[in-house]
């Protein structure tokens, strides 16, 4: 059977832009930095504005990382943060990761972060992953969990939003409560040796509830994603701007808090 193509549901709007650019090694893949070390080479999958990417880089330095998207706009702007950083150790390419353009066994480290959950055959690209890591190797992958998601105050709009988003992500072939499902998908792809791990970003100071409710605010309005869900006959126009609204008015409430839980998984290759 042929795979249908999956879409992206987010898309590279300034306020998906605006979430990616604020990830690092530390916020994104903590679970992954104890298994780096210089020398080491390095594959990160999908990896959008290079943030990081970079950091993942220069821990590995003078390894080399190659870092792999869909989209060449969004590995113009990744390119232009390892220049920024003066990293000579990373190229880019673009590529599927259900098909890698690379031979078996090429890296040491196999990274992917906020990937499977777009990917509409995630088992397979978790086999792909593993055909290009090395033996003794690492196949390191995090999810979100949008299930999970977890707010207060309670605003019966945001459960009409994340209703919608989950409706909007699975017509387009993603599955978007992926971080529960990581150990499964690493078993069915035949890793055995599965470490899994679960962390969260929280989002509860002024400043990241502005943050937050903002980029989601304009993300409804303004980005691919509003317009799949109308095209989608998911929402209205009216309907997504209600619930920017309500994104908003959550973020100025001064007890509010947001939890965003992730499944991590660590595979090592035999």
């Amino acid at each position: 059977m042929t795979q249908q193509p999956v879409v992206y549901t987010h898309g590279h709007h300034e306020s998906v832009l605006r979430s990616h650019t604020w990830r690092t090694a530390a916020n994104s893949a903590a679970y992954l930095l104890g298994e780096l070390r210089p020398g080491l080479d390095l594959l990160d999958v999908g990896c959008g504005p290079g943030t990081i990417t970079a950091d993942l880089a220069a821990l590995v330095a003078p390894g080399r990382v190659t870092a792999v998207d869909t989209s060449e706009e969004v590995l113009a702007k990744a390119r232009a943060t390892a220049a920024e950083r003066g990293l000579e150790n990373v190229e880019f390419a673009v590529a599927d990761v259900l098909a890698l353009d690379f031979p078996d066994d090429s890296f040491d480290v196999v990274h992917a972060h906020q990937v499977l959950q777009h990917v509409g055959d995630p088992v397979g690209a978790l086999r792909e992953m593993r055909r290009v890591c090395r033996p003794g190797g690492v196949v390191a992958a995090r999810d979100s969990d949008y299930g999970a998601f977890a707010w207060y105050p309670e605003r019966p709009v945001l459960d009409d939003w994340l209703e919608l988003y989950h409706r909007v992500a699975r017509a387009n072939g993603g599955e978007p409560d992926a971080g529960r499902r990581l150990f499964a998908w690493a078993r069915s792809a035949g890793l055995a040796d599965v470490t899994v791990t679960t962390t969260a970003w929280t989002f509860a100071t002024p400043e990241e509830r502005a943050w937050w409710s903002g980029l989601w605010a304009d993300r409804t309005t303004a980005s691919s994603y509003a317009d799949l869900a109308v095209g989608g006959g998911h929402a209205t126009r009216a309907e997504l701007a209600g619930i920017a609204a309500a994104w908003r008015e959550w973020g100025a409430q001064e007890d509010a808090s947001f939890m965003v839980p992730h499944g991590e998984i660590l595979c090592r290759v035999s």
